[in-house]
């Protein structure tokens, strides 16, 4: 074992060294997706379907070839099949063309009989084809938090899939609140969550344009009124990248919204069809981000254990000096991406001050830029004592909501940097700590787990991922003596989960029923070994699991248990490598039958 162990490390640093891009950081690769692709092939299809001929009939193909046998779509390649996104493509291929058997759609001998497969799929979910069932069963996968049914069941009424009168089968958004001021929208309750601004805006809009309220309505007098005011909020809003938070879905959604209300001159619309065009692939798909070069370059830092001079300094320089426009977010936090659609998050500052602390050098400049993002993270702390992503205070919806792993994750970046704070940041922290670890006793599960916010297993009866986030809770509380001393009954605790969880041959799974992934094994093991001797025998069986599933540090295929905006699965091609690497780190520091 000594000797495998050992190989797999080494092959895992070298995998991940090479990984890096030209300039010497890690932008990652994330995967493909059918989401994605069906979003954008259809804006592009509203803007212009001439000129975007090529591109949208490319983008169909792949979506035919990456169908799933039992007729449906999954988000990702490997994904399970799941109703949202079944939908997204069935009305995108319906709108694009697919029912016709014109020549120049050489392959419509393959797309008749996908559709007849994925309808024959929906019908199973749904019951039926019906318009007002298919309107239900989305609604009502979602509840109360309308990000991302009222998109879907725009594009599905664009693309003609949902009968007569489809438009008044689109929820209206109160789009006339982003006249409001910003300060407000955590108070007035808005029914998307914090970063889905543009789409109330434009998905609003377009509903308000397509079914509008009786003239009689007030409402509607008040909607007409206020358009000429936020019209403009849309260039605002948008990055010079052209592309809302990089990430194509909420693009096209705001593009294909635009396009349907009459808004093809809208000044925003340029800018989005560009990147769109920009972010296509070689194979016709789109992914649902550009990237995610932050939060991997930390997390690839963190797994070598150490940060050189040239990533220090580009870590350091992504770190925002003003105030956001998009989420009105104060100087000092970090986003998930250098782009210029990225957005300051608790998750990617916590990891770049973690990251900032592996070199010693230029202590004064770390510490100065340590404190303005540990102040950051200090002044999005909630009420619940818990860290939210974006913003403070906005709970009414899921993705808003206060999250353990982010909690934790914020708990280690504040404790990493505390003796080298001035006393009164100290205090803050001090206080801020009894809060947060209140926060994580009140949302421990009985059995010793936390549910993560942003990450999350399809194959889990309820699709949350306890292993992921009890794994990085654990280790975050874990990460220095002066946290770990105020937090062991919930690390112990935590730890006898993770116990619990593993399966016979040593690897981990979202919990103990779902399937093994390298992702949730590794984040477990270094979970494990964060303490030493208690848990040895676990953590070697999860080695040898881990220097196997890799074929020794050689093979790392991913798995979609990554999360980006409501249930839209992800997998990224550094999550596998990273993680490996660090509980193979920690094996050799603590394993006497590695180190």
């Amino acid at each position: 074992m000594l000797h495998s162990v050992h190989e797999t490390l080494a092959h895992t640093e070298a995998h991940l060294l090479a990984l890096r891009n030209a300039a010497g950081h890690w932008e990652g690769e994330l995967s493909s997706s059918a989401l994605s692709t069906a979003t954008a092939i259809v804006a592009l299809h509203g803007v212009d379907a001439a000129k975007h001929e090529t591109l949208i009939q490319a983008g169909a193909a792949w979506l035919v070839a990456h169908q799933n046998a039992d007729g449906g779509w999954g988000d990702t390649a490997i994904s399970k099949s799941n109703l949202s996104t079944t939908l997204l493509c069935w009305s995108a291929l319906t709108l694009v063309g697919t029912r016709r058997t014109a020549s120049s759609l050489s392959d419509t001998t393959q797309r008749v009989p996908a559709m007849l497969a994925c309808e024959t799929w929906i019908t199973t979910q749904v019951g039926s084809l019906q318009p007002d069932d298919i309107a239900k069963a989305v609604i009502a996968r979602y509840g109360k938090d309308k990000t991302f049914s009222v998109p879907i069941l725009m594009l599905c009424t664009i693309g003609g899939t949902m009968g007569k009168n489809a438009w008044r089968r689109v929820l209206p958004l109160p789009f006339e609140l982003a006249a409001l001021p910003r300060s407000w929208f955590g108070a007035i309750g808005l029914p998307v969550v914090s970063y889905a601004l543009p789409a109330l805006i434009a998905i609003g809009y377009a509903r308000f344009k397509n079914a509008p309220p009786a003239w009689w309505n007030p409402l509607g007098w008040l909607r007409a009124a206020t358009w000429g005011r936020i019209r403009p909020m849309l260039k605002t809003l948008q990055p010079s990248s052209g592309g809302y938070l990089e990430a194509t879905p909420l693009t096209s959604f705001v593009t294909m919204a635009l396009a349907s209300a009459g808004e093809k001159d809208h000044p925003c619309i340029p800018g989005a069809v560009e990147f769109l065009l920009r972010s296509v692939r070689a194979d016709g798909s789109w992914p649902i981000d550009t990237n995610l070069a932050t939060w991997g370059t930390t997390l690839a830092s963190k797994a070598l254990g150490s940060i050189d001079t040239y990533v220090r300094e580009w870590v350091s320089n992504q770190q925002y000096q003003t105030i956001h426009p998009f989420t009105n977010a104060a100087p000092g936090g970090w986003a998930w991406t250098d782009l210029p659609g990225g957005v300051p998050d608790a998750d990617d500052t916590a990891g770049a001050l973690i990251a900032m602390k592996l070199t010693g050098d230029d202590a004064a400049r770390n510490a100065a830029a340590a404190a303005k993002g540990i102040t950051w993270l200090l002044d999005l702390q909630n009420r619940d004592g818990g860290i939210p992503t974006f913003c403070r205070g906005w709970g009414t919806l899921p993705f808003d909501r206060s999250t353990p792993e982010l909690t934790a994750h914020a708990l280690l970046a504040w404790w990493l940097w505390e003796k080298e704070m001035p006393e009164s940041l100290k205090l803050q922290i001090h206080r801020a700590t009894r809060h947060a670890l209140s926060y994580l006793r009140k949302n421990q599960s009985p059995e010793g787990s936390w549910i993560p916010l942003w990450f999350g297993n399809e194959h889990t009866p309820d699709e949350n991922n306890p292993v992921y986030g009890t794994a990085q809770v654990v280790a975050y509380l874990s990460g220095t003596a002066s946290l770990a001393s105020q937090a062991q009954d919930l690390i112990q605790s935590g730890r006898r989960y993770l116990i619990s969880a593993q399966k016979p041959d040593g690897s981990w799974g979202g919990d103990k029923n779902a399937p093994s992934s390298i992702e949730e094994t590794a984040v477990a093991l270094n979970a494990l070994l964060q303490q030493g001797d208690l848990a040895i025998e676990p953590a070697q069986r999860a080695v040898e699991w881990l220097s196997n599933a890799t074929q020794k540090g050689t093979q790392f295929p991913p798995s979609p248990i990554g999360l980006y905006f409501a249930r839209l699965w992800y997998h990224e091609k550094l999550y596998p490598v990273v993680w490996t690497l660090q509980a193979l780190h920690r094996a050799k520091a603590v394993l006497p039958s590695v180190s």
